[in-house]
């Protein structure tokens, strides 16, 4: 697929994505967008580094942004704290030109993927109740 029908193929599994996989999806994103930091740094090309470290801020901030602290509790609020943590972590690696701080975030994102992929999983095979990863009228997602 190239260009206009990628895009395409791209909108329509957003659009037709369950809750659990639009987050997945969130996660998956934001280590890409870390990986191709990390070779832009080993590239020397700074300024792509710089535009991948801010996606996948981008993304982190929509994972705080979600949280749903009355239904989630504790859990909403260590999320909100890791994700303060990778933000910091992110400017450091941005102003650092930091692999190191790269990789400390995408090991705590796959944490956190391998995680939700689980509960997702549940979910889907009906052992969790869909109402405890409910919609945050917000922006339409639930991360806790």
């Amino acid at each position: 697929m190239t260009g206009y029908g990628a895009n395409q193929y791209k909108n329509m599994a957003i659009k037709s994505a369950s809750r659990g996989q639009l987050l997945i999806m969130l996660y998956e994103g934001a280590i890409n967008h870390l990986k191709k930091a990390a070779a832009a740094i080993d590239q020397k090309k700074y300024a792509q580094k710089g535009t991948s470290i801010g996606k996948a801020h981008d993304i982190i901030n929509e994972l705080s942004n979600t949280l749903d602290f009355e239904a989630g509790g504790d859990i909403a609020r260590n999320l909100e704290r890791l994700y303060n943590f990778m933000t910091e972590q992110l400017v450091k690696a941005n102003l650092e030109n930091s692999k190191e701080h790269l990789l400390t975030v995408q090991k705590l994102l796959e944490t956190l993927l391998s995680a939700w992929k689980e509960a997702v999983a549940m979910v889907n095979q009906g052992g969790v109740d869909e109402k405890a990863v409910k919609p945050n009228e917000k922006s339409g997602e639930k991360t806790g």
